[in-house]
C-alpha cells in the first residue's frame, strides 16, 4: 500500500483521496505500482490547477463572456466534485468560486458599462434629434442641408437602443430632415418658376431689341430702346444659365443701333468723348459704391449716379464696353445683395419704379433743354407750351419719386 498527505492505494489498487468529508474513492489501478498509480492522479491534479489559473488569467485580462467562462468552471468543477484527481480539492473548489464571484463582478460590471452606454447614446441621439428639428425650419439652405447630412453621419455612428426607443427618434430625425427637403424644394422651385417668368420676358425684350437694331429712326428708336431697358430692368433676373447670354443679345443689339446712329452723327465724337469722361467718373464714383453694406443707400447712391449716367449721352464705341462693364458691375453687386432680401422688398415693383423714374427724369431734362432753346432762339409761344408741358411731367416724376420712396428707395 502506498500513501502521500492527499491521497492512498490500498491493496486492492484502489485510490482514494483525502478530502474534508472523509476518504473518497478517486478509481482504480492495476496496471503498475501503486506509486504509480498516486503519481498518475496526481498529474490529473496538477492539469486541474493549470486548467484553473489558465481561467483565471483569461477571466483577468480577456474579454471572455460571462457565459463562456460559467461553462468553463462548471466542467472543471464537475471533475473536481466527481473526485478523479488526488490533491487539494477543497483549494481547487475555493479558486472555482473565486472565479464564479469574478465573473458575477464582471457581468454587473458590463451591465452598468452598457447601461451607461445605452444612456449616453440615448441623451446623444435626442441631441440629435433636437437639432435636426430646429435645422428643419432654417432657410440657410446650404449650411443646414449639410449640417443634416453630418446628423446623419453622426446618428450611424451611436449604439442602437431598444427597438421601441430607436425608432420612435429616428422617426422625428427622418421627419426633420424630410420637412427640411420639402421647404428647400419648395423654395427652389418658386425661385425657378420666377427666374423662369424673367427669362420669357427677357426673351421677349432681346427679339424687340434685335428687330430694331436696323431702325434709321433714330429719336423714336433711341427712346423706346430706354422703354426696353427699364422693363429689363423691372423684370428680375433669369436663371444663370440665361442671364448673361440675354444680357448680351439685349445690349449688342443695342449697339448695333446706336453705333449705325453714331455713324451718323459722326460729328458728336467730341460730345461722346466728352461723354467718356463724365461717365467715367461716374462709374468711379458707383464703384465707390462697394462693397454693399447698406443696401438702402446703396440702391439710392447707384440710381442718382445712372439718372445722370443716362442723361450724358452716348460714348465713343470703343470705350463703351468698359466703361459700361464697369456700371454693370456695381449694379449686379447691388441686385446680388438685393437677392438677399428677397422675401422683405418687391424687387419688380421697385425696379419698375425706378425705370419710370429714369424715363420721366429724362423727359423733364429734355424739356429743360428745349425751353432754353426755344427761348434763346426768341420764341417764347413754344417756351410757354413746352413750360406748360413740363410742369405736368414734373408733377408725374414728384409722384414717381414719392411712390419710390416707398419702397424703402
Amino acid at each position: 500500500m502506498s500513501s502521500d498527505p492527499w491521497g492512498r492505494v490500498d491493496e486492492t489498487g484502489t485510490v482514494y483521496v483525502r478530502t474534508s468529508d472523509g476518504e473518497q474513492v478517486v478509481g482504480s489501478w492495476q496496471a503498475g505500482t501503486p506509486e504509480e498509480a498516486l503519481a498518475y492522479f496526481e498529474r490529473k491534479y496538477e492539469g486541474l490547477v493549470v486548467e484553473i489559473g489558465l481561467l483565471e488569467k483569461r477571466v483577468k485580462t480577456t474579454d471572455l463572456s460571462a457565459k463562456d467562462a460559467t461553462t468553463a468552471i462548471e466542467h472543471i468543477r464537475q471533475q473536481v466534485d466527481e473526485h478523479h484527481a488526488v490533491g487539494d480539492l477543497a483549494a481547487l473548489r475555493v479558486r472555482l468560486d473565486a472565479l464564479v464571484a469574478a465573473v458575477d463582478a464582471r457581468r454587473e460590471e458590463r451591465k452598468a458599462q452598457k447601461a451607461k452606454q445605452t444612456d449616453e447614446a440615448r441623451h446623444a441621439k435626442e441631441a440629435l434629434v433636437v437639432e435636426a428639428e430646429e435645422l428643419a425650419q432654417s432657410e440657410q439652405w446650404r449650411a443646414a442641408g449639410e449640417r443634416l447630412r453630418a446628423l446623419v453621419d453622426t446618428w450611424k455612428g451611436l449604439p442602437r437602443l431598444d427597438r421601441k426607443s430607436d425608432d420612435e427618434l429616428w422617426h422625428r430625425f427622418s421627419h426633420a430632415r424630410s420637412a427640411f427637403s420639402k421647404r428647400r424644394k419648395a423654395h427652389f422651385a418658386a425661385l425657378d418658376a420666377q427666374r423662369e417668368v424673367a427669362r420669357q420676358t427677357k426673351e421677349r425684350l432681346v427679339a424687340e431689341a434685335e428687330s430694331l437694331s436696323g431702325s434709321t429712326d433714330w429719336g423714336p428708336t433711341a427712346a423706346r430702346y430706354r422703354d426696353l431697358m427699364a422693363e429689363w430692368k423691372a423684370a428680375g433676373r433669369a436663371q444663370r444659365e440665361h442671364e448673361d447670354d440675354l444680357w448680351n443679345r439685349f445690349r449688342g443689339a443695342q449697339d448695333v443701333f446706336f453705333a449705325a446712329r453714331g455713324g451718323v452723327f459722326a460729328e458728336r465724337d467730341a460730345e461722346q468723348s466728352e461723354n467718356l469722361k463724365l461717365k467715367e467718373e461716374l462709374a468711379v464714383e458707383a464703384e465707390k459704391i462697394l462693397p454693399v453694406t447698406d443696401l438702402k443707400a446703396a440702391r439710392a447712391a447707384f440710381r442718382s449716379i445712372n439718372e445722370r449716367w443716362e442723361a450724358i449721352g452716348h460714348v465713343p464705341r470703343d470705350a463703351r464696353p468698359k466703361v459700361e462693364g464697369r456700371m454693370h458691375a456695381v449694379e449686379r453687386a447691388i441686385q446680388e445683395a438685393e437677392e438677399a432680401e428677397w422675401r422683405r422688398t418687391n424687387p419688380e415693383a421697385r425696379a419698375r419704379a425706378e425705370g419710370l423714374t429714369g424715363q420721366l427724369q429724362a423727359a423733364v431734362d429734355k424739356l429743360r433743354t428745349q425751353i432754353d432753346a426755344a427761348r434763346a432762339a426768341g420764341n417764347n409761344a413754344k417756351a410757354d407750351k413746352l413750360a406748360r408741358e413740363l410742369e405736368g411731367r414734373q408733377a408725374l416724376l414728384d409722384q414717381a419719386l414719392k411712390g419710390l420712396e416707398e419702397f424703402g428707395g
